[in-house]
């Protein structure tokens, strides 16, 4: 490469400063995400109430569905990338870059046509309730045109985050969340378009954010050995071969076959729990308005509080697989320790904030009474989540780090289908908790990939893995 490297060398020094200069911008990235992504929730709940807080959640699941899968492709590619930075593959980075980019826009193309084509099915299968079905129902739709944004610039972050650049993709989205916030108010609270201006202006600033990632790669593009062409034969760079980059927008088999055999058990996994959260949405629905809209602003505010295992989860796999690509295991050991004594930090002080000022943070999303009623029970209730969510992120880590990808699917499918749904349907109908069940199956519902990553990495059987560019 004629330029410096980009990112940080995640494979030496002391790890506690490393961690937190690398996750920390993971966290306000995925922070600010959620953030206008519950702006939208706040904006359409004030000014359109429960029936828009509905639409835009109930109309935004199949798009969040998908969403989760291209996060497991972005997992994929970021833990790919790290392992061959910690080997100084070069030649290899560049070559994934263009393949990367290729599949997951294709795939998001793919995608955005079915949700269009089967959009009133999907709403049925969700039991949106009558009141709101023409709000989600122009919700899903605008949305899913956004999906190939989603997908260009989950690629472009797992590419970055792989080798070791955090700070990019948080300039990227909070382009996004400006735009988001600003053409929410203009669109729901000036126009008064309700959920469909939401969806208008969240896909505007998705593709503000892409934009933005694709500029930056241009401007790096000798330093990453990226060329937006079509096609290696025909060469972008110089006159000669050897002096051709060596990366285009195309796709190489061997390593369109990694990124496959690790991103679709990660996508799986993924799609599992989302699904299973789908499926339990759907049956919370069937209560009435007031306690779907709880059950829609809960699932946002844990999302918003379990920020941290999302981000600690991505920094410590991108640190664990460069690691593990330099051959350096006792350093894997100290990331993940490190890692749990900051998780739990910040896990007490979300359970903390759900003992003490419950009523508060649902009025944030809701000016409901009894929407804020119910949502104290479940702030109550999903203190489980946060004990649980904030020590399991290093642990996973060390599955995805790794490149354990069937492991990673076993723990979706027990999360998402056997303990999300089974605790679930048990607790509401025989047991007869109804409503309430299907809160306590959510939270409890993490023990699995609490339990099998941490047996995972007590194991120590990670050492032992090969390098996924060796298999």
């Amino acid at each position: 490469m004629k330029n410096q490297r980009i990112g940080m060398d995640l494979t030496t020094g002391p790890i506690l400063p490393a961690l937190l200069v690398f996750v920390l911008p993971i966290f306000l990235s995925n922070t600010i995400q959620q953030l206008y992504n519950a702006a939208d929730l706040m904006i359409i709940g004030k000014f359109a109430g429960s029936q828009g807080t509905v639409g835009v959640s109930t109309g935004g699941e199949i798009v969040s569905l998908l969403t989760f899968i291209s996060n497991g492709f972005q997992s994929a590619v970021q833990v790919y990338i790290a392992q061959l930075a910690g080997k100084k593959e070069h030649e290899k980075i560049r070559d994934t870059i263009g393949t990367a980019m290729t599949f997951l826009l294709l795939t998001s193309g793919v995608f955005t046509l079915l949700t269009l084509v089967f959009c009133r099915d999907l709403l049925g299968l969700l039991n949106t309730p009558p009141e709101a079905w023409e709000q989600a129902y122009g919700y899903m739709v605008i949305t899913a045109l956004g999906l190939p944004f989603i997908f260009g610039y989950n690629a472009v972050c797992g590419i970055l985050c792989g080798m070791g650049e955090s700070k990019r993709p948080l300039e990227f989205i909070t382009v996004a969340a400006v735009s988001n916030i600003a053409l929410d108010i203009l669109f729901v609270a000036v126009l008064k378009q309700g959920a469909a201006g939401t969806a208008w202006a969240t896909v505007i600033a998705q593709g503000f954010a892409f934009l933005a990632s694709l500029l930056f790669l241009y401007r790096k593009r000798e330093q990453m050995g990226f060329a937006p062409c079509a096609r290696q034969t025909f060469g972008c760079g110089g006159a000669s071969p050897a002096g051709r980059m060596q990366v285009y927008f195309g796709i190489q088999r061997q390593h369109l076959k990694v990124l496959l055999k690790l991103g679709i058990p990660l996508a799986i996994q993924s799609a599992f729990i989302h699904v299973s959260q789908i499926y339990c949405a759907a049956r919370v629905n069937e209560y009435g308005l007031v306690l779907s809209a709880v059950n829609s602003v809960g699932n946002r505010i844990v999302r918003l509080a379990n920020i941290l295992t999302i981000s600690m989860n991505a920094g410590t796999s991108a640190m664990i697989g460069q690691s593990l690509g330099a051959g350096k295991h006792d350093r894997v050991k100290r990331i993940v320790y490190t890692g749990l004594f900051v998780g739990a930090a910040i896990g007490f002080v979300n359970t903390l904030m759900a003992i003490l000022i419950p009523e508060q943070i649902f009025a944030i999303f809701s000016s409901d009474p009894e929407v804020i009623r119910y949502g104290v029970t479940y702030m109550r209730i999903s203190m489980i989540t946060f004990i649980l969510s904030s020590i399991h992120g290093p642990f996973g880590g060390v599955v995805t780090g790794s490149g354990y990808s069937r492991l990673n699917f076993i723990i979706g499918m027990l999360d998402g289908v056997i303990l999300r749904i089974g605790i679930s349907l048990f607790l509401a109908d025989i047991a007869g908790m109804g409503v309430y069940g299907y809160f306590y199956g959510n939270a409890l519902a993490r023990l699995a990939p609490l339990c099998i990553a941490s047996a995972y990495f007590f194991s120590a059987k990670w050492k032992t893995r090969k390098l996924l560019s060796e298999r």
